[in-house]
């Protein structure tokens, strides 16, 4: 019975090693699988990325030579471009086709009407250029509830703090500090036409105090306000790449739509950033559970390109940019000084890559893309999520050279809650 008995445990004792040994070796498998498929999409990324770069030094050093300067768009209320959330901050800024998600406002209001769950709350956080200055901030919350007739409600505040500011007059006598800040209130809409599409709309109210109304050029700055609308598009189809499950989105969204607003009282107007973004993602299921995600945004501003000016402020090329916001947006395709090829290089492009593990844990990469002449944001982005059935949590960092772009090192952090579905 001794003998018998240890023997037993003995045999227990191996079974369990055994067991616990193929265990191990299936979750390394896994992880290599995993990094192997993440490792992949970046070293792709990076080639586009490699390749997009090198194409355009050859365009912009040839422009240069010719004696051309950089010819960034500039528009009002800018922080309303700003990435709210660490997911599509760490797939290379992009979100317009991808998973529907509690940020769906923001890059896509017809996403809304494909989310998860009957209502959803979510909140991020983003320390803004913090190499730049230290107490710059960003923060988004949404909040979404599904309807009984396949429509969905939701509303948004963002709010973007520049920090503390010390005031002095000419004399440099202290005047104190004060905090300007930017914000936009918003509410949306999408409903599902079918299966497989939704439309959607978002109406956005916008404020932005960048002084305290002190004097400038005689004229007394005064916060600006402006009202704006969004429109926008999805649509998503199941399909079979490589003999595995697959599903097939795109999106498109036009942001921004709205008045052009002023610091002064009789002041220049300036236009907000109207936005179109297209874009299209791909998920690929690789087992029951782990699920890999490709996605391509472009953006373009549909924004007045500045003219090229002779030493007269006679205008030489382009189109004057001082028209209304309906004539600026179709306008903005043709009225660059540079022609065709200008238009071209006002195109952005932002590439991610997700691999969800189990349906629980996420890997994510990107690149983003800017033209050196209308801005040269470039940079490499990386993080990472976990999510149960209720909460998910985010976290996305900007890889990027502190000379080639003022957000490297910036962290993002998403927090989002949401209810399971009792809608069919």
């Amino acid at each position: 019975m001794f003998i018998k008995s240890n023997f037993g445990r003995y045999f227990y004792t191996i079974k369990t090693q055994l067991f616990l040994y193929s265990y191990i070796v299936y979750i390394r498998n896994k992880l290599k699988t995993i990094f192997h498929t993440m490792r992949c999409s970046l070293y792709f990324f990076l080639f586009i990325g490699l390749s997009i770069q090198v194409s355009a030094q050859g365009i912009g050093s040839s422009a240069f030579s010719d004696g051309k300067k950089p010819n960034s768009i500039q528009t009002a209320m800018s922080f309303l471009l700003i990435t709210p959330d660490a997911k599509a901050g760490a797939m290379g800024d992009a979100g317009v086709a991808t998973t529907p998600d509690l940020y769906s406002m923001h890059w896509n209001p017809a996403k809304l009407s494909f989310s998860d769950g009957s209502s959803g709350g979510s909140l991020s956080y983003s320390p803004w250029l913090k190499n730049l200055v230290p107490d710059i901030n960003f923060a988004y919350l949404t909040y979404f509830k599904k309807l009984a007739d396949q429509g969905v409600l939701a509303g948004s505040v963002r709010y973007f703090s520049l920090g503390d500011i010390q005031l002095t007059d000419i004399n440099q006598v202290d005047l104190g500090t004060y905090s300007p800040n930017e914000f936009a209130i918003d509410a949306a809409y999408s409903r599902k036409f079918g299966e497989t599409f939704s439309l959607g709309t978002a109406i956005r109210y916008i404020r932005s105090s960048l002084s305290n109304g002190q004097f400038s050029a005689s004229d007394v700055l005064r916060p600006a306000s402006a009202f704006a609308a969004d429109v926008s598009a999805y649509g998503t189809n199941p399909t079979t790449i490589l003999g595995k499950v697959a599903q097939v989105s795109w999106g498109i969204n036009i942001s921004n739509i709205g008045t052009k607003v002023s610091y002064a009282q009789g002041g220049s107007k300036y236009f907000l950033p109207t936005n179109l973004r297209l874009g299209v993602a791909t998920s690929l299921a690789m087992n029951d559970l782990d699920k890999l995600t490709i996605t391509l945004d472009l953006n373009k501003l549909l924004v007045p390109t500045s003219p090229e000016l002779d030493a007269n402020g006679k205008i030489i090329a382009g189109k004057d940019p001082n028209r209304s916001m309906v004539s600026g947006i179709f306008g903005s395709f043709s009225d660059a000084p540079g022609g065709f090829s200008e238009e071209l290089r006002e195109i952005n492009y932002a590439m991610g890559a997700e691999y969800m593990f189990s349906n629980q844990f996420a890997l994510r990469t990107g690149y983003f893309y800017e033209n050196p002449t209308k801005g040269d944001r470039q940079f490499i982005t990386v993080g990472g999520g976990f999510k149960t059935q209720k909460i998910g949590i985010d976290l996305a960092y900007i890889l990027a050279n502190q000379q080639k772009s003022p957000m490297a090192n910036t962290l993002r952090f998403s927090l989002t809650y949401t209810l399971p579905s009792k809608i069919n």
